[in-house]
């Protein structure tokens, strides 16, 4: 039974294929759980819009309920002139409009993960990790541990030094048993956003 109805992941349906050069993208960082609103809002003033959504499954009381969460939670993109920007941040839901340095990049990796939703892939969202970052493990014998990201061994697994009495051992984990110990700071621009079909 899902909770409530789906919102439109992306507005208008043309999306992609909008100039790159009329239609800059831009990211905003918005307050907390205000992303669906925020697509309807600029929705309703003719902005186009990407919130990529991964449904959830909950099970309480024996039943069964769905809702649609942002893959992103925090972030949605929108495009269009300056004037797009304007109308974004009238909304007085976004914290700050973070710039796209690389509109090519990020074009691409958002068009590719709007096409894996197309084809009907589940997307689980994941943390983004990288080599040095601090983690818990939340899942498995060293459950609880905290460590750091040594390297990546293929794309979904990471080598974490976990310390054990004042000793170091390395394991190799699956990312989706892996936390950030420390919630990552916005980014400034969009080099470090990294999506879920890009790992």
């Amino acid at each position: 039974m899902p909770i409530l109805k789906r919102e439109a992941d992306l507005s208008p349906c043309h999306l992609f294929e909008l100039s790159r050069t009329e239609q800059p993208w831009w990211v905003a960082w918005v307050r907390s759980r205000q992303e669906k609103g925020l697509a309807r809002h600029l929705g309703g003033h003719g902005v186009g819009f990407y919130l990529p959504q991964a449904e959830k499954q909950v099970r309480r009381a024996g039943r069964t309920f769905v809702s649609s969460l942002p893959l992103f939670p925090g972030y949605l993109f929108f495009r269009g002139p300056a004037e797009a920007r304007r109308e974004a941040l009238r909304s007085d839901l976004i914290v700050q409009v973070l710039p796209v340095l690389d509109q090519e990049g990020l074009h691409g990796e958002l068009a590719s993960l709007w096409r894996l939703q197309q084809s009907g892939a589940p997307l689980v969202p994941h943390p983004y990790l990288d080599v040095g970052d601090e983690v818990e493990v939340m899942d498995g014998p060293f459950r609880g541990w905290t460590g750091k990201v040594l390297r990546e061994k293929g794309r979904l697994r990471l080598v974490v030094s976990i310390t054990l009495l004042r000793q170091s051992v390395a394991a190799e984990l699956d990312r989706e048993v892996l936390a950030p110990l420390r919630p990552r700071p916005p980014a400034r621009t969009l080099r470090t956003l990294r999506t879920a079909a890009a790992r």
